[in-house]
């Protein structure tokens, strides 16, 4: 007895992918970050392990250690779509709680504001208290207006990190694509600077980041610039400002992102930055004041409004390769076949066809 090709549903497919994207991404917009048994903290005790065992002065051992991190994350990724690909409502639900997992943009305005509110009150101890949270700047020096600065520039860098990038690489591939972006991201925070221990073993992690960050970064400062008129910021100018100012930042990407808010803002980032052990100046981005609280609370505003932007990118993402992959399904099937059955794994042949379809095929051969 031959079994009926039954074809199976993209509409299904779409709603699993796009509707865990956007489920995940209401879900850290109502509660941020878990308190207790973040799974980014367990990637990061499993991070902290596989260095102690990779560890080498060298460029080749960073890389083995990016690479078996990064791995393993992206394999679990995997085995759940695959366990999923005929469970639409469990692949949403794993989309969904993925997404959640490694998206951060909550904890980043929430911070944002703990800041404004600590330079608006006068309390700068609090304030340097707080800025660990957002960057691995030294407080110690740090005026009111260098802790300001500082916070601009986190928020207009991690809007990219924490949230346009993890729903680019969850549009683009799915779990595995959600996963293994903030294993990325995660390395480059552990290893990814130029200390002594990691100057050479941390490099692999550090481009590594790079590349993932290449795309969203920029997508962030095109979306900044967009949405600048509905948190009250200048578009023309944050448009000037993000073409003329973006490449003279050492990084290949947060100078996209910092670019377009300092633009937007009306405000001036780069100068010197303190780090632990070490300083370094950057090139002055934008032409207005120095930043202040009230820069703060704005950053945090367009940020939340930038998020907005990119989970409807990400969905309309997730559409157009929908519809593309089917496109070329169809092209690439040959005539009276119909796709994969579902139950078999394979091409189903003529005779498991519908009869009305095989008439219609000979009767345009016919023709």
């Amino acid at each position: 007895m031959t079994r009926e090709y039954r074809p199976s549903s993209p509409w299904a497919a779409f709603v699993a992918q796009a509707g865990g994207l956007v489920a995940g991404f209401a879900l850290d917009a109502a509660y941020g970050d878990p308190r207790r048994g973040h799974p980014v903290a367990g990637f990061g005790r499993f991070a902290a392990f596989l260095e102690r065992a990779t560890y080498r002065p060298g460029r080749g051992a960073g890389a083995v250690f990016a690479g078996l991190a990064v791995a393993a994350p992206v394999l679990v990724g995997v085995a759940v779509q695959r366990a999923t690909r005929r469970r639409p409502v469990l692949r949403g639900v794993a989309v969904a709680a993925g997404t959640w997992a490694v998206l951060g943009g909550r904890t980043l305005r929430r911070e944002a504001t703990v800041m404004a509110d600590a330079l608006d009150a006068g309390d700068l101890d609090r304030a340097r208290a707080r800025l660990g949270h957002l960057c691995g700047r030294d407080p110690a020096a740090l005026d009111a207006a260098g802790l300001a600065r500082a916070t601009v520039e986190s928020v207009a860098e991690n809007t990219s990190d924490a949230v346009v990038a993890p729903l680019c690489w969850g549009a683009v591939a799915g779990l595995p694509g959600l996963l293994g972006y903030r294993a990325v991201n995660t390395l480059d925070a552990m290893v990814g600077h130029r200390s002594p221990r990691y100057a050479r073993f941390g490099t692999p992690a550090a481009r590594l980041d790079d590349l993932a960050n290449l795309a969203a970064s920029r997508l962030t400062g095109l979306l900044i610039v967009a949405v600048a008129p509905l948190a009250g910021a200048d578009r023309a100018q944050a448009w000037r400002v993000f073409r003329r100012d973006r490449a003279d930042h050492p990084s290949p990407n947060a100078g996209q992102c910092e670019a377009a808010m300092a633009g937007a803002l009306g405000v001036r980032l780069g100068g010197r930055n303190a780090y632990a052990g070490r300083t370094e100046t950057r090139p002055l981005l934008g032409d207005g004041p120095a930043p202040g609280a009230d820069a703060a609370r704005r950053a945090a505003r367009l940020s939340g409004l930038v998020g907005l932007a990119g989970v409807l990118c990400a969905v309309a993402a997730v559409g157009a390769g929908g519809a593309l992959a089917r496109i070329l399904g169809r092209r690439g099937r040959p005539a009276g076949v119909g796709p994969p059955d579902r139950t078999g794994g394979r091409a189903a042949p003529p005779e498991e066809v519908p009869a009305s379809r095989r008439r219609a095929v000979a009767a345009g051969r016919q023709r």
